[in-house]
């Protein structure tokens, strides 16, 4: 089998693409034939050696194909099921606890830039009926992540209004949860042809945040001086002090990303007099994933993929993924 290793300390350059004999799947375990692999922006800190890995180390977080065999005491899945996989395999449902959080693929073990794969079968969920593997590798980082901070989290309802930041697939993913649900999305960018992709994708209303600095007013405003009930705050500290003008009295915050550094000036008094509920967001558990893939079924939800590269192309892939002109999901096809 062909399979991607990256070598310490990292750098596109160290992405050595290799032959290796497949693995063999042990009691509790399914072997999968990966199809397609999406890139996160934890995956390209691992590449560009911004987080230490082992020497060695099969990189990505996010992987789905087809079973091919399972061991004993697999029951959930069997040949021949379309699966994709878990971001956080211990973690199953509930909060998460130090205990669940361990493990990442591509990080503490092998992830998913291989066309095999033998990993517990809580590893994966079945993929949503009528997806391709491309569409369904899409879904295990950024899709729970947008999930989780918009239904589980912010428990979003028709009528809501949900301010979603920028183009990533966070974003992406949170607007079409929202539309699904019935809620009114303002979306911002700084580049008028995706504020235009944006809103075919149903956005209610656009903001270009490079021509109105002040956007978080702006949005206050298309809710009449009420306030949007939710935020998908994915930019940091150079965000949330505008995130917290655009938010209702009692709205919701999900914080997601670091886009714009790690540290911030937070108004406290701005959160707490106004009653500003902020929930750290950290992709989310294997029930999450269940209930958002039951949601996509549903409502025929695809995600959006940017473009699609061989395995063997996995160095420019992350180069096209750095340039951060994409729009949606840049992935890998195997």
């Amino acid at each position: 089998m062909k399979l991607v290793r990256l070598r310490a300390p990292g750098g596109l350059d160290r992405l050595e693409l290799v032959e290796e004999d497949p693995p063999r799947p042990g009691p509790g375990d399914v072997l999968v034939r990966i199809r397609a692999c999406s890139l996160n922006m934890r995956d390209d800190f691992a590449v560009q050696g911004k987080t230490p890995l082992g020497d060695g180390r099969v990189p990505l977080s996010d992987g789905a194909g087809e079973v091919i065999a399972v061991g004993g005491d697999v029951d959930a899945l069997r040949p021949g099921d379309s699966v994709v996989s878990v971001f956080y395999p211990w973690w199953l449902d509930g909060d998460m606890t130090p205990a669940t959080r361990r493990d990442i693929p591509g990080e503490n073990f092998d992830g998913f830039a291989s066309e095999y794969v033998c990993m517990p079968a809580h590893a994966f969920t079945k993929a949503p009926a009528g997806h391709s593997h491309l569409e369904a590798a899409a879904l295990t980082c950024t899709g729970v992540t947008a999930w989780r901070g918009l239904v589980v989290r912010g428990k979003v309802k028709p009528g809501d209004t949900v301010l979603v930041l920028g183009t990533g697939s966070v974003s992406l993913f949170a607007l079409q949860f929202a539309k699904a649900a019935g809620a009114r999305v303002i979306a911002t960018s700084s580049d008028e042809e995706k504020l235009e992709r944006l809103a075919s994708l149903g956005a209610d209303a656009t903001i270009n945040y490079k021509a109105v600095p002040d956007w978080g007013r702006e949005a206050r405003e298309l809710t009449d001086g009420r306030g949007v009930d939710h935020v998908i705050e994915v930019g940091g500290p150079a965000t949330l002090a505008q995130s917290l003008v655009a938010c209702r009295t009692g709205g919701h915050i999900a914080l997601i990303g670091v886009l714009t550094g790690f540290a911030a000036d937070v108004s406290i008094p701005a959160v707490f007099s106004n009653q500003i509920r902020i929930s750290g967001i950290s992709i989310g558990s294997r029930a999450d994933q269940e209930d958002m893939i039951r949601a996509i079924e549903v409502n025929g939800l695809k995600p959006v993929i940017d473009r699609r590269f061989p395995l063997r192309d996995i160095a420019a892939a992350f180069t096209h993924y750095g340039a951060r002109k994409h729009f949606g999901k840049v992935c890998l096809e195997l």
